[in-house]
């Protein structure tokens, strides 16, 4: 089905940060984007400093910059000041507990203020910020911490107690976990060691290349994948942040995302911060008259959610939004998978402008593809390339890569690297990071084609990775927790259309000689991978099977799964050795 271009709004495309799209894409430098933060002396950099101190410094530390809502609806204020005072506390909680400068401090917390007062804080020590989404289970959170080498946990005493207490041997990096609340063995209350230190800390001075954040992705096929970050990145953060999300100082901005995600810390914490917006947290989850709530009381200027919410919000009908003023509203965006036209039109009718979808990756660190606020809007599309961003559509063959030029050619959307948040590395796996790149190109594995007007168009992604509800699952990692049950023989997992989530995670599990395929047993299975996975990664359906198809090398096709699944072709299957009954 065809959609037309919703115009951009005269109103805000006077307004916008960019009202010209192709004069300031020709004109970009990265190096014009350098001069819009004030660094530190020597050429060095610290991320925490362009979010916090410099706006205190140029006298905005009476401004807010949180406020957060807890459960129970009550409202907390913090400022710039304040957010300073609290994160200098918290670097200097590290220092006295050993934590130098690189250390790899992990986060395992809901949307609590503790978490961005510990991002920040980690930050402005120099040492690495990694975030853990708190509905994972204990499987996922050793391999991560397994793999990154964490030094230092922050969490409360029901999550360490439930899910990290007994990983603590396999951890040996392991050396301090902090406590929002209560008391467990071999850990120390956060709020004791920060009233004991000192508010003043003086920001640690890096070098714009020194690893700042470690976000981890699953993979296909073996462990998640540690996607570094330095302290550069804070330049692409902060201008993506003005160009596509309009973000202005003293705008309230909402992005609903956790930062257990990558864009709940680019843009739930630096891109909003660095422009000097206040941002709203919210620690409840979703519900539809409390969002509709917070937009309207909050005044909310700026939105960036997921297309999951937006579903949901769709699905509760008309009645749910009416009576609530969204006057204050300028600028919706939407990212995670990608956006249906209809939700891109819905929002007309609800809030009298579109959501503007944008198209990145973990390993981008910020928003490469977008919808600006000052172009039309094409219902389906990713819309365009950020200034200082060049993308291309490319073929794969025997002799390199060839571009392709010609409107509507689908292959793999690809990037010229060189932009500042662009990852450095995987951890530990040079070979890994080295593959994605080729012949002057990053290959994101996503597969798109660009119309005649310049317009981005995702199409379907060139791996097995399942996005659900904004989480982007490995079927490997569901695959192991459920092959550590000792009923089961095989297992296959693939994503699955879900009309709310995008997909969901569907299992085909053979079973060992001898076990009935019961639906007490099925029930079994689907709690053993929500204990060892959590609720967000396991499975919503599994099904059994005798067997499940697999190549001649002993490989499971979940290619073959998806396509008899979904009714598609089922391609070439001459490597195929023995089929699923």
């Amino acid at each position: 089905m065809e959609y037309g271009t919703i115009p951009k709004s005269k109103q805000v495309a006077n307004a916008a940060n960019m009202a010209d799209y192709a004069a300031v894409y020709d004109s970009f430098s990265w190096n014009d984007a350098r001069k819009l933060i004030n660094g530190l002396p020597g050429g060095r950099l610290n991320i925490a400093h362009e979010a916090i101190e410099r706006h205190v410094l140029a006298g905005h530390g009476p401004q807010v910059a949180l406020r957060w809502i807890s459960k129970s609806g009550t409202r907390t204020v913090f400022t710039y000041q304040e957010l300073s005072d609290l994160t200098n506390r918290f670097a200097n909680v590290l220092r006295d507990q050993g934590l130098e400068k690189g250390a790899r401090v992990y986060a395992l917390l809901g949307r609590t203020p503790e978490l961005y007062i510990a991002a920040l804080g980690t930050l402005k020590a120099g040492c690495v910020f990694c975030p853990l989404f708190s509905a994972f289970g204990p499987e996922p959170i050793r391999a991560r911490m397994e793999i990154g080498g964490a030094n230092a946990l922050i969490t409360t005493a029901r999550l360490y107690k439930r899910k990290v207490s007994a990983l603590r041997d396999a951890l040996p990096d392991l050396r301090s976990v902090f406590l929002t609340d209560g008391d467990a063995a071999n850990t120390k209350r956060l709020s004791t060691l920060m009233d004991a230190t000192s508010d003043r800390f003086a920001t640690e001075a890096m070098d714009p290349e020194d690893t700042a954040l470690l976000h981890f992705t699953s993979g296909t096929t073996g462990k998640p994948k540690g996607v570094v970050h330095v302290h550069d990145a804070v330049v692409a953060h902060h201008i993506t942040g003005r160009f596509a999300l309009d973000l202005r100082p003293g705008d309230t901005y909402w992005c609903t995302a956790d930062p257990g995600w990558v864009t709940g810390t680019s843009y739930g914490i630096i891109a909003p911060l660095t422009n000097r917006v206040t941002m709203i947290v919210d620690e409840a989850e979703f519900d539809v008259a409390r969002w509709y709530d917070i937009l309207d009381q909050e005044a909310v200027n700026v939105w960036y959610t997921a297309p999951t919410a937006i579903r949901m919000l769709m699905k509760a009908g008309e009645n749910a939004h009416k009576g609530h003023d969204f006057t204050s509203l300028r600028f919706m965006a939407s990212v995670g998978e990608p956006l249906n036209p209809e939700a891109v039109i819905w929002g007309n009718s609800a809030f009298g402008m579109p959501f503007h979808d944008n198209w990145w990756q973990t390993e981008t660190g910020g928003i490469m593809i977008a919808n600006f606020a000052a172009m039309p809007v094409k219902p389906g599309s990713m819309g365009k390339p950020l200034p200082g961003i060049k993308a291309g559509i490319v073929a794969t063959s025997d002799d390199g890569l060839r571009q392709l030029t010609e409107p509507r050619a689908i292959g793999e959307l690809a990037l010229r690297p060189g932009w500042p948040s662009m990852m450095r590395g995987y951890l530990h796996e040079t070979a890994r990071y080295d593959k994605c790149f080729r012949d002057g190109w990053y290959l994101s594995g996503d597969l798109a084609m660009r119309d005649s007007d310049g317009y981005y168009w995702f199409v379907g992604r060139s791996n097995d990775l399942i996005k659900s509800a904004g989480h982007l699952i490995g079927p490997f990692e569901v695959e192991s927790a459920l092959m550590e049950h000792p009923a089961v023989a095989e297992v296959a997992v693939i994503g699955v259309p879900d009309e709310t989530a995008g997909e969901r995670v569907k299992a085909f599990v053979a079973l060992k000689p001898g076990i009935e395929p019961t639906d007490q047993l099925l029930l079994e299975l689907l709690g053993h991978a929500r204990t060892r996975l959590g609720p967000a990664v396991a499975p919503k359906e599994m099904v059994f099977r005798t067997n499940l198809p697999k190549t001649r090398s002993g490989k499971i096709m979940r290619r073959l799964l998806k396509a008899r699944e979904l009714g598609l072709p089922e391609g070439d299957i001459s490597t195929l050795e023995s089929d699923e009954q």
